[in-house]
Order: structure tokens, then sequence, then C-alpha cells
């Protein structure tokens, strides 16, 4: 009995592209519908979803099924068929379904090949390695007669196997890179040859194939290429051979190469005829094709262009030792200082404008050049040049820029101080210069060439020490000083000193409270006591109007022995009498409005020194203040900030062009040049060229510079207004009328009591109405995982408490830890318990009830940091009086005051809970206040100092109980256009 219940016969035709196109038939001439076909023939085929995604057409009489390319091969290997059907396959795709479990087999374990055809054709395609096939299988692929076909669906089945993803074809691109290179020298290679150069196959030859140049020597006198066989057991072994023009070797090698040697020598003729140009190959002779000299144009487009052609095309090219050290050495332009000669002393007081003599010298490689040597080397015009026993290259397109920036400046003239500065500080910029000597660019297109400047011994120590990178001798500090200097200060005194030795300016911008003032007395001292008598006329300051009297009396406590002279108002003089005041004083004040109207004056004299202090009032270049101020002589200049920059570039620029006038070129220039670059490009390396050249002329220190050791780091304090929400403006408007209304019964202490009554309850609903309704608030649990509905109720019916919710969840997510203080028992239960079940964490709460053993455990807990992160408290609510004083709490760095005592002492008490010795952060403050309330109004009073005695900042509130009740009124009244609608 048959098993079969029917029988199909199945055709195959493989398209261009490898693609199958199936048909059926029953019997002779009946074509099976294309849809029934597919469920049957593709019934177990998972890869088409059991044929589901095959496509069906209409091919004339038939329906085609179309089986993708690279499902065919591994679909007819396996072949899991319906096995009720009887499944026949058409006389000419027997062949093939014959051959696809050896092919698949192939894929399977990578015995396939890529095809030299279609790589020179300029595709990748893979085929069967013949020799992984029997014999018998090998006749029957060369009887199919599909050869094309079936080689494009074998190829596409590798793709799909082996390289079907990003990360697979990138790991096939870095093994095997020359497979992806360009097929122009393919036509040097036979497909055996080629699969050796691409690494495919490895080369079973005892030597490797090199191309050598070699240059000329004491014997040979020109440049020559040879072929020669390295022995792989010994690369030191080279054998030299020749190639006759018909592809044959001539040369002495051992025996058992001779067969290598000949079957490969015709594809080593044909790779160099591919890659080298005719003029590098000769036509025979004893030589052989490489027995030709080369000119050096030859031997240089050898080095530069052929070998890199011959190296992607699979050859080994051996080049001489110098060539990779020198082909990376570009040309350098060295401007070699000339020693000058400095008086006795050694004092240099010359400036930016000061000019330095120099020769120049031009290093190539390892040879150094004079300009002779170098002017000789470039009229020979030759790219290869042997110097001092080395070869050196020559390219003509850097040798024309080194020609037009020597040209373009005049070694006999010198460079300025300010140009020696530009190029040392600039050393490493990549691009060309721009701020040295003013010279031709070159265009844009050349390879760019480096000006530097060579150092005599003077000049490398001093601005060693100009950039602080070592240290001088200090000056003594001046006898007339009465104080005693940190060590920071005395640095920046020196540094102000050494500075005009040099005749450069200096911009002192340490941060406020660091004493630039004792720092710039020092230095005036010091300019008294090194004057030579009867010489110096004084130093001028000028400052803003409103510290011209602080500089009065800082000179006279710490400089008593200066003679001080006050330039300011209408009775100054001017004139005979001026210059004869100026004649008697070591220092004169004034101001910047003074400045500018005595600008004529002002500028009449050369001053020892100009001081300017706050030097930010002359950021704006513009205006007739700062170019007055900019306009006036001195020997030496200074500027005294903190901030050196508060908004733009353009204001540092101002400054400098005051201290070192030109020195960072005119603000046109540094707009184009450093100002659009930094602020709209943020160009990092305009960013990084223009601290190099502010660096050595401003000292900036900082609190918390370690060697500065001051002891804390900043403290930022901000007031957060709050809106009171419509319950809390109802509740206030009806507790302040209430009292009103009472006020005109009440007198004495009932009158008082009644006030100081009203006041608690006014600040409690500032805080929260639940304070003053006396509602029970139930505590929530902070592991109770999410927000609850009385959480939530809570936190919207107080605009303070919604505001802090939101605070401390930010600064938690950014792993930061805060103090909250508040006056109220009430208020510190209900932010423990919201702040816990929002947080999702423990939160601490300290107040007066607190006992010794638990306030102690707290403190360690909070100042933790080894806890695991779940019992990690992170929030720690204080009560003003029991947390505010004598408390370590140095792991916060957030301050939050949710009610405020008004007494300044106090706030800061407590707020030094966590500013002290032992923080590493800058600590954040923050004042809630309500807008409209009396929280408002008494801070305002505060703040302005006004209608308030010396009662205001006591430890109580006693004073209001004294106000009228008209002052009452308004001082409780509640400002309505502040209040929530």
């Amino acid at each position: 009995m048959s098993l079969f219940t029917t029988a199909y016969t199945v055709h195959i035709t493989l398209s261009a592209h490898g693609d199958a196109l199936i048909y059926g038939t029953l019997g002779t001439d009946s074509y099976l519908p294309g849809l029934v076909l597919k469920q049957r023939l593709f019934a177990w085929h998972e890869p088409s979803y059991y044929g589901t995604e095959l496509e069906v057409r209409q091919v004339q009489e038939a329906e085609v099924i179309i089986l993708p390319s690279e499902q065919v091969i591994p679909f007819l290997a396996q072949r899991e068929l319906l096995e009720h059907i009887e499944w026949e396959w058409g006389q000419d795709e027997s062949g093939i379904v014959r051959l696809a479990p050896a092919l698949a087999a192939c894929i399977e374990e990578r015995k396939y090949l890529p095809s030299f055809s279609a790589f020179r054709a300029g595709r990748l395609e893979w085929i069967w390695d013949a020799e992984a096939l029997k014999a018998g299988l090998q006749a029957e692929l060369k009887g199919i007669g599909t050869d094309e076909a079936l080689t494009a669906a074998f190829s596409a089945a590798v793709f799909s196997r082996w390289y079907g993803t990003a990360e697979e074809a990138a790991d096939l691109r870095r093994e095997y890179p020359q497979l992806f290179a360009s097929n122009g020298a393919a036509s040097a290679w036979d497909a055996p040859s080629w699969l050796v150069a691409i690494g495919w196959k490895a080369d079973s030859a005892p030597f490797r194939p090199l191309l050598q140049l070699l240059e000329p020597d004491d014997e040979e006198w020109q440049w020559r290429l040879r072929l020669v066989l390295q022995d792989k057991l010994d690369p030191a072994s080279l054998v030299p051979i020749q190639l006759g023009e018909d592809g044959q070797a001539a040369g002495e090698w051992p025996d058992r190469w001779t067969g290598h040697v000949r079957d490969r020598s015709p594809a080593w003729l044909a790779g160099l005829r591919a890659n080298l140009a005719g003029e590098q190959l000769s036509g025979g002779g004893d030589g052989g094709v490489l027995g030709k000299p080369l000119s050096d144009e030859a031997a240089w487009r050898f080095l530069t262009a052929d070998s890199r052609r011959l190296l992607e095309a699979g050859w080994q090219v051996l080049l001489p030792a110098w060539w990779e050290a020198a082909s990376r050495k570009k040309p350098r332009l060295r401007a070699k200082l000339r020693s000058e000669e400095r008086d006795s002393q050694g004092k240099s007081l010359f400036g930016l404008d000061s000019i330095i003599s120099f020769d120049w010298r031009i290093a190539v490689g390892d040879a150094d050049l004079t300009e002779e040597e170098f002017a000789e080397l470039s009229a020979r015009n030759e790219r290869l040049v042997r110097f001092r026993d080395q070869w050196i290259t020559l390219d003509p397109a850097l040798l024309e820029q080194i020609r037009r920036i020597m040209e373009g400046v005049d070694s006999s003239q010198g460079l300025s101080f300010q140009d020696v500065l530009h190029l040392h500080l600039l050393e490493n910029e990549e691009q060309p210069r721009r701020y040295g000597p003013k010279r031709q660019e070159p265009d844009k297109d050349d390879e760019p060439v480096k000006l530097e400047v060579e150092l005599d011994g003077y000049l490398q120590q001093l601005l060693s020490r100009l950039e602080r990178r070592t240290e001088g001798p200090q000056p003594s500090v001046p006898v007339g000083l009465q104080a005693e200097l940190r060590s920071y200060q005395l640095e920046g005194y020196s540094w102000l000193a050494f500075l005009r030795q040099l005749g450069l300016g200096a911009c002192l911008a340490d941060d406020m409270g660091l004493g630039k003032t004792i720092q710039f007395i020092t230095y005036l001292l010091h300019l008294r006591e090194t004057a030579e008598p009867n010489t110096a006329l004084p130093a001028l300051l000028i400052c803003p109007t409103s510290v011209l009297g602080n500089w009065q009396k800082e000179l006279s406590r710490f400089a008593p022995s200066l003679q001080v002279m006050l330039h300011y108002g209408s009775r100054r003089s001017g004139g005979e009498a001026f210059a004869e005041q100026i004649r008697q004083a070591d220092i004169v004040l004034t101001t910047y409005a003074t400045a500018t109207l005595d600008q004529e004056l002002l500028q009449s004299f050369t001053w020892e020194s100009i001081c300017l202090d706050e030097a930010q009032n002359i950021k704006n270049a513009q205006t007739k203040q700062s170019a007055a101020v900019r306009s006036l002589s001195a020997r030496h200049r200074i500027a005294l900030t903190g901030t050196p920059v508060e908004n733009r570039l353009a204001e540092l620029w101002s400054i400098y062009d005051f201290i070192n006038p030109g020195y960072l070129g005119s603000l046109k220039g540094f707009t184009t040049r450093f100002i659009q670059p930094i602020e709209k490009d943020h160009d990092e390396q305009r960013t990084q060229d223009l601290q190099r050249l502010v660096k050595p002329f401003m000292l900036r220190r900082k609190k918390k510079d370690p060697a500065i050791q001051l002891d804390l780091p900043d403290k930022n304090e901000m007031k957060t207004y709050i809106h009171l929400t419509p319950e809390q403006s109802a509740l206030y408007d009806q507790t302040v009328q209430q009292l009103m209304e009472r006020m005109k019964e009440l007198e004495g202490m009932e009158r008082k009591g009644a006030i100081l009554s009203a006041l608690t309850q006014l600040k409690q609903l500032c805080d929260h109405p639940v304070l003053f309704t006396k509602e029970t608030v139930q505590e929530q649990e902070p592991a109770g995982g999410g927000e609850s509905g009385d959480t939530a109720s809570l936190i919207s019916r107080s605009s303070k408490l919604e505001r802090l919710v939101a605070m401390v969840k930010e600064l938690r997510e950014e792993g930061e830890r805060c103090l909250i203080f508040t006056q109220y028992i009430g208020m510190g239960v209900m932010l423990q318990s919201v702040l816990g079940q929002e947080l999702q964490e423990s939160v601490l709460y300290l107040n007066g009830g607190t006992s010794k053993t638990a306030r102690d455990r707290m403190i360690e807990q909070f100042q933790s940091h080894d806890l695991p992160a779940k019992e990690q408290p992170n929030v720690f609510i204080l009560s003003i009086k029991a947390g505010g004083v004598g408390l370590n709490l140095t792991a916060a760095n957030h301050v939050f005051h949710f009610d405020r005592w008004w007494n300044p002492a106090v706030e800061n008490q407590a707020t030094d809970r966590a500013y002290r010795m032992g923080q590493t952060k800058d600590v954040q403050v923050y004042k809630f206040i309500a807008l409209g309330t009396l929280e408002e109004r008494i801070d305002e009073m505060l703040e302005s100092k006004q209608q308030l005695s010396d009662q205001v900042i006591s430890s109580t509130e006693g004073w209001i109980t004294e106000l009228s009740n008209e002052e009452l009124q308004d001082l409780f009244t509640l400002r309505r256009e502040w209040t929530a609608d």
C-alpha cells in the first residue's frame, strides 16, 4: 500500500540574482496553484514562516513562488517536506538539489572564498572552495550551466549566515581590509595570488616578495628600486632578484624556492606594471625591469605616493630607515633670541614694546639650518637633499610658507617682547598664528608652519617665572608696613613687584575679602623704599567715590609713613599748584568721575604707577570714563577687581587694554579672534588660547583654594517668596479683623497679650492653616509605598509646604542633604510626616523634648556616610531653639528657614550648624517669606533698617506690643496684591 496521497513535480529556475522561481505540476501538463504548492512545499520551513511570507507571481500559465536567494541553498539542503506527498524534482533541477547539501556544508564550515572576478568588477561576492567538494560534485557543477546564478544564491547565503549583522560586517572589514580596498591593482594578480595578498589564504611559499628603495651612497650615487625575497624564517635575509620583460626571475636563491619563484614571478611583473610609472621600469638589461636609476623627483614620488599605492595593492615595501621619522617631522621656523645686555643690577624695565634681536633658525627633521643654509638648499629646488650626512625632505609648499613668514618679519628690526610672549604662550596652537609678528598668512590649503621662539637663558627663566612655573627671589617686606601678611598676600605683593620690574601690567583679581588692598599698599611702600631720591612721581589710585574714604583709612592704618594726597571735590588744585603738591606725595587718590573731568591735567604726567580699584568700572570700553582712564600714562599699571569678567569678554579686553595697552590687539580684532568664536561658537581651542594669553598678567585666588587655607566655602543666601493659599488668606484676614476689633476695647497687659497671641496665630497661618485650626494630623509612615490622600491634602493647603517639598525632592535627586528650621513643634511633626512619605526615606526631627541619647544618635546617623542607603537619613528638621546652637551638621549643604525668627544673629547661628569647619561644599540658605503678610513687612524693615530700634533684633517680639493701633493695622494687614485668587 502506497504511503503517498499524491505526487508533485517541483521545477526551479534561478534568477541572475540567485532567487529561486518555483512552480509545480501534476503529471505532465497540469500546473499546481501557487498557494497550494506554497502551503505544502514550505509547510515546515520556519525562515519563511511556513511559506506565509513568500510572494506568488503569475508567469504565463504558471503561478510561481519567489524564494529569496539567501534561503535557496539552505532550503534545498535540508528539504524538510511533508511525508504524505511524493516529491519529484524536474530533470534540470535534480543536479542543484544534489549539490545543495555540499554547498550548505561549505557555508556552515566556512569553506568559501571571496570571488576574484567579482572583486575586479567592484563587488564583494562569495564562491565555494572547489577543493572542499568531491570530484563528482565538481564535475556536476560544470554540467549544470547555471554557475553564475548558483554563485549568487551561494553568496547570498554566506552573507545571511555569517555577516548578517552590522557587527559581523564590521569584523570582516577589520580582519580583511584589503578585501574592501580599491580594485585598481587587481589586474596585477591572478586569483590564487590575490587570495594570498589579501590574507584570505596562507602563503605556502618560504619567502615573501618585497620592493626595496635603495638610497644613494658612496658607491652608488643614484636612487634605485630592487625586488628582494625575504626569508620567512630569517627576516634579515634578503635575496635580490631581477625580473625580465617576460616575467621570469633571475638570481641566486635556495633550490627549494625555485618552483614557487617560477610560479609567482609573472604576477609580480604584472603588479609592478600596474602600480609603477613607466619611467621607473626600464626596458630590461642586467638589472631587469627595475634596473633603471631613479631621479630625485621619481624617488620622492615613490616615497610619498607609489609606496602607498603598492601597500594598498598588497605589496610589502621596504623604505630607508630614516624616512618614517623624516616624513612625520614638519619644517619648523624658529626665532633664536640673542642675549641682551642687562644693566649692572640685572633689572630690565623694558615693557611689551621692547625690541629683542634674533636670528632665524629652520629645523628640518633633525637638521638645524641657518638662514643662509636654508636659502642655499631652497635654491636647489630639490625635495630630497643630503645635508650633514643625513637626508632631509624639503616640501616646496612648506618652504614657500617659511619664506613668506621670514619676509614678513625683518630680522634686522627684531621682535617686540609682546611678539615673543604671544609666540611662546601659544606654541601649541595648531592653526596659523594671527597674533604675533605682522606677516602674510599662508593659503588656506597650505599645511601650516609653526613659528617658534628659542629663548636665551635670561628670557627662559623670566618667562618661566611669568607663567608661575618657577619661583624667583621675593622682595623683602617693606619696613613701613604696619601689618603681617598672609603667605598668599606676600605672594601677591611679590608678583606685583616682579611685573613692575618687567614693565608689565597686572590684574590682581582675588576674591573679595582676601586683601587686595593690603597687597597694593605693600607694593606702594616697596616703590617708595626702592625709588631713587627726588626722581619719582607718586602713584595714582582711581576708585569709586564710595570707597575713597576707606582707602584713606586703610593707608593711614597700614602705611602711616606714606604721604597721601586727595584729589577730589571742589577744592582740588590744578595747574602748577597740583604739580607742586604731587611731588610731595607718595600716592594720589581720586575717583573715576574726577579722573574723567580732569583727564587733561592727569594726562600731563607720567605716574610712577596707576592703580584702578574696582576696575570693572571701565569694563565698557566705549564710555568716556573708560577712555579717559586708559589714556593716562604710567610706568606701571595695576587693576584691582574681584570680577574681571561679569558678563562679556569685551570687559576683559577693556581691563587688559588698560594694564597692557595693545596686548590683546584692537577691540575689533579681539572680537573676531576670541569673542565671537568663544561666546557664539563655544570654541574650546580659542578659549584655551585666550586663557594662556591672559594667565601671566592675572592673579586670581578664591577663598576655597587650598593654598589660601581659609576655613569655609561660600555661603549663598536667597529669599524664597511664597503666596498664601485662599484658605490661608481668608483665615489671615479674619484674624487681623478680630484683633483690630479687640484693640478698641483692650488696654495694658490684656492688649499686649492679645497682640502676642494674634502674632503667633498669624505666623502659624503663614506656615500652615492646620497649626491655626488645631486639626489632628495623622502621622504617615515613610514605608507606606506612595503618596496618601492625607499627605496630598496637607501639601495643597500650604504654599510654603508645597514649595519646600518640591525643593527638597530636587536636592535629594542630586544626592545632597539639608537642614530645615522651624519654631513650631506642630510644623516640625508635619514636615517629618509629609517629607518621610514623599521621599520614602527616614526623616529626623529634633526639638526641645528630644532626650540627649536620642539627640546624639540622630546627629551620628545624619553625619554618617557608611549607613546603607535605605537607613541613611538625609533630611534633618530642627527646632531653632533646640538645634540652633552647639551642633555640627556639616553633612548638609542646604539650609531652609521655614519660618523667620527675625533675629539675624539667631538665624545665622542656626545656619552655622552646616556652614562651619569641616564643610567642603558651598552652602545654600533659603529663607521662606509669605508675600503680603507681616513676614514680608518685617523683612523689609530689617533690610532697610528703618522704623526699627535696637529692640527689633533682640530675642523678643515685645516691641510689637508697643505699636499704636494704626501701626499694628499697617504691620498686620494682608496686602491684597499678593493674595491668591
